[in-house]
């Protein structure tokens, strides 16, 4: 069943209204009829719907069931990911909002070598936030994951203060995620990998001191891409959410 995000003000008593690009789609490109079925979703909730009406520019579809989205993790995992070369941070987000991330925040290290301002990201930034909501209706999540502004490694260290456990990936060595006791208490992390030069030694020790875990991901260098989508597996496997 095709499946939308939709903003709480186009939410009625017993219908719903569709606009913009996705109303669009649902008439032109999956050239849906009256009477179809498609999933709404807004604030981690699945409103099931059939199609009452369809033009150019809006689809009303009338609420037939609300149901909590039974697809979200029980727990919040914000990705600290160092900037990438290329278009490996799409990549990276992609598969983050698909494993249950709540959030990825760029961030700028010493060893990442494209080093984009503010500013200069934004253009990015708005790119990857398309690609997380294409992945969140793709594998049926019930928000759509927010993509942070980039920052640089001090900001990190001052975000990091709001989480319960922070996580870093550290190809230096560090503890076995199933290692971690406290990782199956908690409710609200985060996870810090690094770019294709990782870490050098005084930024992981400042991490560290700052809070974090140095986590291992085995004896092989996991590409900086794999990473994040292998640490990501682990946690939500050992917190039951895969």
């Amino acid at each position: 069943m095709p499946r939308f995000f939709i903003r709480e003000d186009n939410i009625f008593s017993d219908y719903a209204l569709i606009i913009g690009d996705d109303a669009r789609h649902i008439g032109r490109s999956l050239r849906m009829k009256i009477g179809e079925e498609i999933t709404l979703c807004c604030n981690n909730t699945d409103y099931i719907c059939k199609i009452q009406s369809i033009t150019d520019t809006s689809v009303r579809a009338e609420i037939m069931s609300v149901n909590r989205t039974q697809t979200e993790p029980d727990i919040s995992l914000v990705l600290f990911q160092a900037v990438p070369k290329s278009d490996k941070l799409d990549f990276i987000v992609q598969k983050a909002v698909e494993l249950g991330a709540v959030k990825v925040v760029p961030v700028i290290t010493r060893r990442c070598v494209s080093r984009p301002d503010k500013k200069v990201f934004e253009k990015k930034r708005m790119r990857l936030k398309k690609i997380s909501e294409e992945a969140a209706k793709q594998s049926g999540r019930g928000i759509i994951p927010e993509i942070g502004e980039i920052i640089d490694i001090n900001e990190y260290y001052e975000q990091a203060k709001d989480f319960e456990l922070n996580l870093f990936c550290y190809e230096g060595g560090g503890e076995r995620l199933c290692d971690i006791a406290s990782l199956k208490s908690a409710k609200n992390m985060s996870l810090l990998v690094g770019c294709e030069g990782g870490f050098d030694e005084e930024e992981a020790e400042a991490v560290i001191n700052n809070g974090a875990i140095a986590v291992t991901l085995g004896k092989r260098i996991l590409r900086c891409e794999t990473a994040p989508v292998c640490a990501i597996s682990i946690i939500m496997s050992i917190t039951g959410n895969i």
